[in-house]
C-alpha cells in the first residue's frame, strides 16, 4: 500500500511538472499572429477531444476522443473521433452532423454550413448531452472529492479525536481553515448550516483549478457557464435563507429618511444580482487570463526565435512558463478562497440578526 501511494504521488508530481514543457511542445509550430490567436482560443475552449499535442505538417492529432451523446429523433451515441477534428461529416440513422467551431450542427451529406446576416451558423443544432472536456473534468473532480472526504469521514467515525491519515492530513487543515477563517467570522452561530456548501465549493474550485495545470488541458473554471452555475447556487442559498431583516434593509432601510429609502431601494435590489455576477466574472476572468498569459509568453518567444536562436528561445520560454506555472498554483488556491470567502460573506449578510428586529 505504501509503495502504491508513493507511485501515485510520483505520478502526480510528474503530471503537473511536465505541463509547461508539454505546452511548449504543442506551441512549437506557431509562427504567425493568426496561429497564435487560434491556438490560444482552442486551448481555453471546451472540446469533444482531449488533444495532447498535434503535428501541423502531417495533420495528425495525438490524444483521445470523448463520447458524443445527441438526442435528435432518438438517442445517438458515438465517438467524437468520427468527426476527425471537424474534417468529416458523421451520419447516424439518416441524419448528418458536423463539428464546426467546437459545436455540433445538423447538416447535409456534404457538411454544408449556412450563415445568418451576422455571419453566425444558422444550421439547426441537436440536443447535446455529450461528455466534453469540461464535463469529464467535473466528473473526475467529483469522484476524487467523494473519495477524499469519505476517507476523512471514516477517520472521524472511529473517534472524534482520531488523527487523519493519508489524504485526510491534507484535507483537515483546509477544512478547519474554511470553518475558522470564513464560515464562523462571516456567518456567526449558524455557520454549521452552510459548511457543507462552503466546503464543497472551495474544494471543487481548488481541485478544478489544479486540474487545469495538467498537460490534459482542463479549463473548467475558465468556462463562464461553470462559474455562472456556481454563482447561481450562492445566489439561491443567500436569498432563500435570508431573514426578514435582510429584506427590510433592502426595500425599506431602517433609520433612513423616506425620500432616501425610495432612492436606495432600487440600488440595493440591483446589488442582489451584482454580487453573484461579480463572483461569476472574477473566477472566470482570472482563470482564463492565466491560460492566455502562458500561451502569450510561449508564442512571443517563438515569434522572436530568429533573434534569440533556437536554444535561447526554448530556454526563455521554459523559464517564463515555469514562473507563470508557479504563480498559477497560488492563484488556484486564491480564487477558491475568494469565491468561498465572498459566498460566506453574502450568506452572513443575509442571515445576520439585526438588533432593531428583536
Amino acid at each position: 500500500m505504501v509503495s502504491l501511494k508513493r507511485a501515485i504521488l510520483l505520478f502526480t508530481v510528474i503530471f503537473f511538472t511536465v505541463n509547461p514543457f508539454t505546452v511548449r511542445a504543442q506551441a512549437s509550430e506557431i509562427s504567425t499572429p493568426e496561429e497564435i490567436d487560434a491556438y490560444s482560443q482552442h486551448h481555453v475552449k471546451d472540446d469533444y477531444y482531449f488533444s495532447l499535442f498535434s503535428h501541423k505538417a502531417s495533420g495528425k492529432h495525438y490524444g483521445f476522443a470523448l463520447p458524443v451523446i445527441l438526442i435528435d429523433n432518438g438517442l445517438k451515441v458515438f465517438s467524437s473521433a468520427e468527426f476527425h477534428h471537424g474534417d468529416a461529416v458523421v451520419e447516424k440513422d439518416g441524419q448528418f452532423y458536423k463539428l464546426y467551431h467546437s459545436k455540433i450542427y445538423k447538416t447535409d451529406a456534404a457538411g454544408s454550413i449556412e450563415y445568418d446576416a451576422k455571419g453566425y451558423p444558422s444550421n439547426e443544432k441537436p440536443w447535446d448531452f455529450s461528455i466534453t472536456k469540461n464535463v469529464a473534468g467535473l466528473i473526475i473532480a467529483t469522484i476524487l472529492l467523494f473519495w477524499a472526504f469519505l476517507s476523512l469521514a471514516k477517520t472521524y467515525k472511529k473517534s472524534a479525536n482520531a488523527i487523519p491519515t493519508g489524504m485526510g492530513r491534507i484535507l483537515e487543515p483546509l477544512v478547519i481553515y474554511v470553518r475558522d477563517e470564513m464560515a464562523r467570522p462571516n456567518i456567526g452561530h449558524r455557520y454549521r448550516e452552510f459548511m457543507p456548501y462552503l466546503l464543497s465549493v472551495f474544494f471543487l474550485i481548488f481541485l478544478l483549478n489544479l486540474m487545469g495545470l495538467t498537460p490534459i488541458g482542463f479549463n473548467v473554471t475558465g468556462n463562464i457557464t461553470i462559474t455562472f452555475g456556481l454563482a447561481i447556487v450562492t445566489f439561491l442559498i443567500t436569498n432563500i435563507k435570508a431573514n426578514k431583516g435582510y429584506w427590510k434593509h433592502i426595500f425599506w432601510m431602517p433609520g433612513v429618511p423616506v425620500p432616501f429609502k425610495i432612492l436606495l431601494a432600487p440600488i440595493e435590489l440591483l446589488g442582489i444580482f451584482t454580487k453573484p455576477f461579480s463572483l461569476m466574472l472574477r473566477l472566470f476572468a482570472n482563470m482564463t487570463a492565466g491560460h492566455f498569459v502562458i500561451m502569450g509568453f510561449i508564442a512571443v518567444i517563438y515569434l522572436f526565435q530568429s533573434q534569440l536562436t533556437l536554444g535561447g528561445s526554448i530556454g526563455i520560454s521554459m523559464l517564463l512558463t515555469l514562473i507563470i506555472f508557479v504563480l498559477k498554483l497560488l492563484v488556484s488556491f486564491l480564487q477558491a478562497f475568494i469565491f468561498t470567502m465572498l459566498s460566506s460573506l453574502f450568506i452572513g449578510m443575509a442571515v445576520e440578526e439585526h438588533p432593531e428586529h428583536h
